[in-house]
């Protein structure tokens, strides 16, 4: 088993340094890295898993590193590969808050450019070998162009649960008589996985309704904190950017912290790889003060995930049992063709359109995407080498063509 712990901390430690571009991309290089090299899983297991995640509230890619985790070795390998993912850009996001880094203006630099476009190659290739893999008929085909279309003309987190629901029902209806029956597991361990699933749900039930009261009650500015930062993790659907203006209501009009070091810390973790949810140890250290404002940091960050690790530990037994079943296997048959709509959608908004601003970043990502497709790069030589690009040679190339 160490030696398992030893290999997840590894491989979600580098992903973590370098997973750039948000949600979307992770989901790609997770992909890339567990299903294409190691073989963890396949893409339909992987697929499931991702739809899984897109219904619960909370940072999805986050979960999805947690899931994949508990595939390898159980809980303590959800864990760890969570740490992991989450730890590189948290300390990022603290030394930035501590004064120790200094991001300045972000807007034209020309690196986390290069970033954003390794993301549209990374996304790219996800969303080209899923489909693949599993639109393997018309009509799972036409699932993922309708998903997609409705997301592009409509595209809130709402949207994307609807699509998902409907790919499950409309698979359902036709693959219902075509699906067989996965061997089922052993009662002993389903029953042991049931229970602590349950007692997984019941605390993030029980932290929601009580930690507000005990705020309240108490009045401990540190109480207060988790409970906010909790509840922000909690209730929201979407990902990192839509759980910003929650987080705003929550620490600026409380005077726990300036408007204009909240946009700050925004901006600085728009150029750092791995969640966005690890805004909030930037947060829980700028509204500390003194030596050990970093363990307020940690505070913060441990309430934002606590809720998102609740709930897919929660579901994730029940989860394994019911896609077991042969109606179920019909359902994830236009789920997932639903989920790679999804993707599509995302590659185009806001991957693409973000990103792409002229002939010279369509010839670069595509340079990108070949290099992944057809020559087998890794994904993280791909991010050093479009950072590179666009810190110095996509400027020079805009200036030319200007």
């Amino acid at each position: 088993m160490p030696r398992v712990l030893v290999e997840i901390a590894w491989i979600f430690l580098r992903l973590g340094c370098t997973s750039f571009g948000g949600p979307v991309a992770h989901l790609g290089y997770l992909r890339a890295e567990l299903v294409e090299r190691r073989r963890w899983l396949d893409d339909a297991h992987f697929s499931d898993l991702v739809a899984l995640c897109q219904f619960l509230p909370g940072p999805a890619s986050s979960q999805v590193v947690f899931a994949l985790g508990s595939v390898r070795a159980g809980l303590v390998g959800a864990l760890v590969a969570s740490l992991c993912f989450t730890l590189p850009s948290a300390l990022l996001m603290i030394a930035f808050a501590l004064g120790v880094a200094r991001a300045g203006s972000l807007e034209h630099a020309g690196w986390l450019h290069g970033l954003k476009l390794a993301a549209v190659a990374v996304v790219a290739q996800a969303v080209w070998r899923m489909g693949k893999a599993l639109l393997t008929d018309r009509t799972r085909a036409l699932l993922c162009f309708a998903a997609a279309a409705l997301l592009i003309a409509v595209p809130s987190a709402l949207a994307q649960l609807g699509v998902i629901a409907g790919g499950g029902a409309v698979g359902w209806w036709l693959y219902r008589k075509a699906s067989t029956r996965h061997e089922q597991a052993s009662a002993e361990s389903a029953a042991r996985g049931h229970r602590l699933a349950l007692l997984a749900l019941f605390t993030f039930a029980l932290l929601l309704a009580l930690l507000p009261m005990l705020a309240a009650t108490t009045g401990a500015r540190h109480l207060a904190w988790f409970d906010a930062f909790y509840r922000s993790g909690a209730l929201v659907f979407g990902g990192g950017h839509v759980v910003l203006p929650l987080l705003r209501a929550e620490v600026v009009p409380t005077g726990w912290l300036a408007d204009d070091a909240f946009l700050a810390g925004y901006g600085a973790a728009q150029a750092l790889p791995g969640p966005l949810f690890t805004f909030a140890a930037y947060l829980g250290t700028a509204m500390s003060q003194g030596p050990y404002a970093w363990l307020d940091g940690l505070w913060c960050l441990l309430a934002i995930f606590l809720p998102a690790w609740l709930l897919i530990g929660g579901a994730l037994p029940f989860w394994r049992s019911l896609r077991r079943l042969a109606w179920a296997q019909a359902a994830l048959a236009g789920a997932n063709a639903a989920v790679v709509g999804v993707l599509l959608a995302a590659l185009y908004h806001p991957v693409i359109t973000e990103s792409v601003r002229g002939g010279a970043d369509v010839v670069a990502a595509l340079l990108a995407f070949a290099a992944l497709e057809h020559g087998r790069a890794p994904p993280w030589l791909v991010v050093v080498v479009m950072a590179a690009l666009g810190q110095w040679l996509l400027p020079m190339v805009g200036v030319a063509g200007g």
